[in-house]
């Protein structure tokens, strides 16, 4: 009598484990085909983030082409407010031949508004500008995330033009992670590997930047790297600052990029008026 309740027991426990295992292929069969939640809010976000996203550059009507593409920014503050990276503003204009600093709004694939700008504040020291667009009504600004909350292993987003000078002004976005949370100058074996750069960067106010396993390339600079979930911005896309301080002893690209924290941005933001 014992052992069959016993082996009823035994046969209850075995049906009721296959009916676990089904339940956990089921649920592993469904998670596999639904998108993750973070994708589907990355989707969600690209709809608020890429009106902001603008390309900078110069214009000039009597060259060809008149455009000359050397940068991303995006729109801040006001919505009359660009933030882009500093070496992506050119240090000169050729004020005989009307060259002028602009950004281009992009519109359909063949297609963007063009509206002048001029270079209302700028960090050289972390290779930061802000720009003030003239005329037009002001743009949707993204929203800038509070200092000192990005954390190792968190997923960021950055949107921007990729080569914009080649393939177009069609903002593409790349995904990743924050790799680490490094300091901007790293001290060099021998005086031989020094460099201008890397001298100001260890003489000066050492500060740190994010290291991201996302590949960024030329005309990414100052691209906004935000939040999937949020959209918040939480830095700012470096392709030249950054490396030439880091990684001057490698003669070749390392795929590694970088951002500057926000803070520094807000910083900066603060003393346009």
């Amino acid at each position: 009598m014992r052992w069959i309740v016993g082996e009823g027991v035994r046969q209850c426990e075995t049906k009721s484990s296959r009916r676990g295992l089904l339940a956990a292929l089921l649920a592993g069969i469904c998670l596999a085909v639904l998108p993750s939640p973070t994708r589907a809010q990355l989707s969600d976000t690209l709809l608020k983030v890429k009106p902001s996203v603008v390309a900078v550059g110069t214009y000039q009507r009597t060259r060809s082409p008149a455009f000359r593409f050397r940068g991303t920014g995006f729109v801040v503050g006001s919505g009359m407010e660009v933030a882009t990276n500093a070496h992506v503003v050119p240090d000169k204009l050729d004020a005989g031949g009307m060259e002028q600093l602009v950004v281009v709004v992009p519109g359909n694939a063949h297609s963007g508004t063009v509206r002048p700008a001029s270079t209302v504040a700028t960090d050289r020291g972390r290779d930061l500008a802000v720009l003030r667009l003239q005329g037009g009504p002001p743009l949707a600004a993204l929203r800038l995330g509070r200092p000192n909350g990005v954390r190792e292993g968190q997923e960021v987003a950055f949107t921007g033009f990729p080569i914009g000078n080649v393939i177009g002004l069609t903002p593409v976005t790349h995904r990743g992670i924050v790799s680490a949370i490094t300091p901007i100058g790293i001290p060099q074996g021998s005086a031989r590997d020094l460099n201008p750069a890397l001298v100001r960067r260890l003489s000066g106010e050492a500060f740190r930047v994010y290291q991201l396993d996302a590949t960024a390339y030329p005309g990414n600079s100052g691209s906004p790297l935000f939040d999937p979930a949020s959209g918040e911005v939480i830095g700012v896309m470096n392709m030249v600052f950054v490396k030439s301080t880091k990684e001057n002893v490698l003669s070749d690209p390392s795929g590694i990029s970088y951002a500057i924290p926000v803070e520094h941005l807000r910083a900066l933001l603060a003393t346009v008026r």
